[in-house]
């Protein structure tokens, strides 16, 4: 099973979208709100160097912004 984390925020419609699309296709997933989470904003920035919300990492690969072709790829589901 892959590891996904989703960095995400309050009224963000994408990235309500992104955990909408991984549920339906059953992958689990961690969410990170960096809103409330300043562990998780300075990861997200730093380590992953992504300024945006949806950020999704998939084992270790960084999608940042609504990326559904990378996200579909990483995820197997591109078949």
């Amino acid at each position: 099973m892959k590891e996904v984390h989703v960095y995400t925020q309050p009224d963000c419609p994408p990235c309500q979208i992104i955990k909408q699309y991984l549920v339906h296709h059953g992958i689990e997933f961690k969410v990170f709100n960096v809103a409330e989470d300043a562990e998780a904003r300075n990861r997200m920035t730093g380590q992953l160097k992504s300024f945006s919300t949806p950020t999704v990492t998939i084992d270790g690969e960084t999608v940042a912004g609504f990326d559904l072709q990378k996200l579909e790829k990483l995820l197997g589901l591109d078949k």
